[in-house]
Parts: structure tokens; C-alpha cells; sequence
């Protein structure tokens, strides 16, 4: 997409952290510095002694609804669903949400590895997997709802039937560039007026035993990459809205890196990025090589200007990683009275996301 003809005016946010439930105060943590990791458990069955950041509690469900539906939900639903509540509280979107968009990036299918396991043990014939098995004694061994989390767009779904959106949505699977295409679907949705508000942005978790597994598995691990998880939403207004923004989106852009460098990418992308008015810059990369480029971007372009990166604090939490850097963005906005800051993800999956937010009227 680019520069917005017209910004989207942020009105509220939400953001479930391994430092906390609330968006507010993420600035803060990240400038701060590296914060070190803690022993997982959720892995510790699986991979005893691995390090992450991951949410600490989940919070208990808001409504009889909710306890019930938790019975169906994956982790990274139920993160999904605590930042869709704080996101439309915030906003005071309390009620009436027949016009809420909803578009999330999403990661891949996180079941409850006791049902997995049993699934897949009644499914192995002469130690290899029968599709065969799979569908005469592999699905009657577990329960039939278990699809309910096994399926990744019901990251998305379980938290708009709990919450009542009823306007357009899509779940986008991400490993980061997923998630900053939701953004953009949702500011298309608002200036084709196919909806007079959205929620926007991201969950997953990289704690999840069969995420792990492959993420150690194609050696991200020992690349250096720190699990974590979380998720994260931004509640856009119409840009004709008169509610009270927080701040507003005004730039959103996918750069692909699969022909050209992180640095090539972002320097084809830096006439449209009006660099003189931004005052702070949030990265998301994965490791090393990512961090290096965005560096030296921030160094040639953007000099002297402050740079938090959201690795150092938050691990690697994939679809959600982008949406939680924008959360941290407009906490700058807000605490700290930056004019306008810039948001670039560099996720597993190799493209390069970028993302402005600014203060002030439209």
C-alpha cells in the first residue's frame, strides 16, 4: 500500500505480553535494554531447559462464554482473545459491533498435545503414519471439537464470536510479513468503506511444543532465535471518525527480500517514507543479519534517532512479533511525544514489513 491517502485514526489498542496485559508501558521495557529469558513452560516436557519469553498467566476467561469456549481454543487463541477484549476496551467499543472489521496474522496450528499424541498413536501402522488409520481409528481417538484447535483461523474466530465483530475479517497466516498484510487489508476495508472500524494485527506463540520442535528443526534455534509469544491488535477508526485518536496509521508497505537485500529493500521504499519527520524507530527482526541491516538503514537515513529493538525484549513470537512493535510505536507516540515512528519486521519468512504512526489530526 504505501502512504495512506487518508490515515487511519488508532483509538485504542491491546497487547498480551510476557511483561504484561497491557500495551501501555511497552515503550519503556524495550528502551530499557536486553531483558533475559526465562526457563519455558510450556516446553519444559518437550524441551526441558529451553529459555523464552512467554506470558507468565493467562488471565482468567471474562464470561461463562468464554470458559466454555477455552475447551476449543488453542494458546494463541485465548492471547488472541485477552488483547481483542483490552484492544475494544480501549477504544470504548464496548457494544454494537455489526460494523467491527477484524483482521489478524495468524501462526500455525497449536492443539493440545495430549489429543495430538493420541491422534497420531492410533494413526502409525508398521511405524510409519496411515492416512488410512488416521481416518478410521486416528479421529475416534480424540475428541471431535479437538479440530476447533488445530484449525489456525480460529485464532481469529474464537475471539470474534466471543466479542461480537460481525464485519469483514480474514486471518493471514504469518511469520511476520503475514501479520503487516492484515494491517493493510484493514486500512483498505476502512477507505473502500466496507466497514466503519477494524481490528488489526497479530497472535501466536513459538512455545507451543510442535512450533518449537520445528523451529529447532530448521536450525533457527541455533541461529540464536528466542521463543516467544503474545498478541497484539490496534483498533482503527474510519479516517472521517471523530472519535479521539491516539495517534494515527499512515503508512503501511510490504518490501520483499526474496530478489534483493534487507538494505536495497529499504532504500527503494525510503522516497515514500518522508524520513525527516520521524523521530523514533522500532525494529522486529529475527537475528543477527536482520538487526546489522536495519542498523545501518537507521544510521544512513534516520541518524541520531532513537532505535529499540523489540527482539531484546520479547523473543521471537512470529505473527505477533510485528503488531507488538506497533503497540510499542504508539506507546512512544503517547508517552514519550514522539511526532511520528517508524515500525520495520523482518520476519522468519524472509520480507520486510514497514509501518508508520503518527500523532496529531489527519
Amino acid at each position: 500500500m504505501g502512504p495512506l491517502v487518508r490515515p487511519s485514526p488508532i483509538v485504542g489498542a491491546g497487547a498480551v505480553t510476557a511483561h504484561g496485559l497491557d500495551w501501555r508501558g511497552l515503550g519503556r521495557v524495550v528502551r530499557a535494554g536486553r531483558a533475559e529469558p526465562t526457563a519455558s513452560v510450556e516446553l519444559a516436557a518437550s524441551h526441558p531447559g529451553t529459555r523464552s519469553f512467554e506470558v507468565p498467566a493467562l488471565a482468567p476467561p471474562e464470561s461463562l462464554l468464554e470458559k466454555r469456549a477455552r475447551l476449543l481454543m488453542s494458546r494463541s487463541a485465548i492471547l488472541a482473545a485477552m488483547a481483542t477484549g483490552a484492544a475494544l476496551r480501549d477504544a470504548g467499543w464496548l457494544n454494537s459491533l455489526e460494523d467491527a472489521g477484524f483482521y489478524l496474522g495468524v501462526g500455525a496450528s497449536g492443539g493440545a498435545l495430549d489429543q495430538l499424541t493420541a491422534l497420531l498413536a492410533a494413526s502409525v501402522e508398521d511405524h510409519e503414519l496411515s492416512l488410512t488409520r488416521f481416518g478410521e481409528q486416528g479421529l475416534a481417538a480424540v475428541n471431535p471439537l479437538f479440530a476447533f484447535q488445530l484449525m489456525n483461523n480460529f485464532t481469529l474466530c474464537h475471539s470474534a464470536i466471543l466479542h461480537g465483530t460481525q464485519g469483514p475479517n480474514a486471518a493471514f497466516f504469518s511469520r511476520g510479513t503475514g501479520t503487516v498484510f492484515a494491517l493493510v487489508e484493514a486500512a483498505h476495508a476502512l477507505l473502500d468503506d466496507d466497514c466503519s472500524r477494524a481490528l488489526a494485527g497479530g497472535a501466536d506463540s513459538a512455545v507451543h511444543a510442535v512450533t518449537w520442535s520445528e523451529l529447532v528443526r530448521e536450525e533457527w534455534a541455533e541461529r540464536g532465535l528466542v521463543p516467544g509469544e503474545g498478541a497484539a491488535l490496534l483498533a482503527l477508526a474510519h479516517p472521517r471518525s471523530t472519535e479521539s485518536a491516539l495517534g494515527f496509521l499512515d503508512y503501511a508497505s510490504v518490501g520483499g527480500c526474496r530478489t534483493q537485500t534487507t538494505m536495497q529493500a529499504l532504500t527503494a521504499l525510503r522516497p515514500e517514507l518522508d524520513c525527516s519527520s520521524i523521530d523514533a524507530v522500532v525494529i522486529a527482526p529475527w537475528g543477527p543479519p536482520a538487526v546489522d541491516s536495519l542498523l545501518r538503514f537507521t544510521e544512513i537515513a534516520l541518524p541520531g534517532r532513537p532505535l529499540l529493538d523489540l527482539s531484546t525484549a520479547l523473543g521471537e513470537s512470529l505473527a505477533a512479533s510485528p503488531a507488538l512493535a506497533w503497540t510499542v510505536a504508539l506507546d512512544l507516540l503517547v508517552s514519550e511525544a514522539f511526532g511520528r515512528v517508524l515500525v520495520v519486521s523482518r520476519g522468519l519468512d524472509g520480507d520486510l514489513g514497514v509501518v508508520a504512526i503518527r500523532s496529531g489530526a489527519p
